[in-house]
């Protein structure tokens, strides 16, 4: 038995993430995403190429005209917001609406949301699983059976639990196909706890020194996880300093 897969973004990239798998007559679509750093065409997927090769979409972030989606109940919470304010930014800056708040609110009407380990029968044939990613609120790792073929995509995923994520974890399992993200596989970082103490010990200084600071960090989990590591300092170290003088910004 022959398993396809197509790469359409994210294949020796960073963004734009979409991957379809076919199984046993099956087209799924794993993701599908956006490259950030372009602001013509090369931006986007080639949605009409999708419309016509895919049957089943996992875990998207994106307004389409497919059927049914897969995703988790985090993901489902946010994505609305996510996708609202990425239109407003987008017409802020003059740049072509790509979707419409019509088009959000469509979307959001065929996403199906599945909890951790639950076992999806999707048809007959197509069974998927969800697991616990760790990267960020509903990062996922999904697991895709047809008959007696599997198949996991892990999008990003995290094995080092931070101050309000676990780590990933998944099980055991027997399969034919695994894609994985490997942004950082050839790259040795310091330790988490050198990394934070780098980075308090920079705001502090800066702070004692009656300067400001202004971090600019994703608002999705980074900001969180940066606000709990700076309340925790301020804490422990017993801070007089308002923290209004420490900004985080979002982008």
């Amino acid at each position: 038995m022959a398993i396809e897969c197509l790469v359409l973004g994210a294949g020796q990239e960073v963004g734009k993430s979409c991957v379809i798998v076919s199984i046993h007559g099956k087209r799924i679509m794993f993701d599908c995403g956006m490259h950030m750093g372009y602001s013509d065409h090369r931006r986007y997927l080639d949605f009409s190429l999708i419309s016509q090769y895919v049957t089943w979409i996992i875990s998207v972030l994106f307004p389409t005209s497919l059927k049914f989606v897969v995703t988790q109940y985090p993901t489902k919470a946010l994505a609305p917001l996510m996708l609202e304010d990425y239109r407003k930014v987008m017409v802020g800056r003059g740049e072509e609406q790509q979707f419409t708040h019509e088009n959000i609110l469509d979307c959001m009407k065929k996403v199906t949301a599945v909890d951790l380990k639950q076992n999806v029968q999707v048809d007959k044939d197509l069974q998927i699983r969800a697991y616990y990613g760790g990267h960020v609120l509903g990062a996922t790792m999904f697991y895709a059976c047809v008959e007696d073929s599997g198949v996991v995509y892990t999008g990003d995923y995290n094995m080092t639990p931070d101050r309000h994520l676990g780590a990933a974890q998944i099980n055991r399992l027997q399969l034919d196909l695994l894609i994985t993200e490997s942004t950082y596989a050839t790259t040795i970082c310091d330790s988490k706890y050198a990394r934070e103490r780098e980075f308090l010990k920079a705001v502090h200084k800066c702070v004692a020194n009656g300067g400001k600071v202004l971090i600019p960090t994703f608002a999705l989990g980074r900001a969180q996880e940066l606000c709990i590591l700076l309340d925790d300092y301020w804490e422990q170290m017993n801070l007089k300093v308002p923290k209004t003088q420490v900004l985080l910004g979002t982008v």
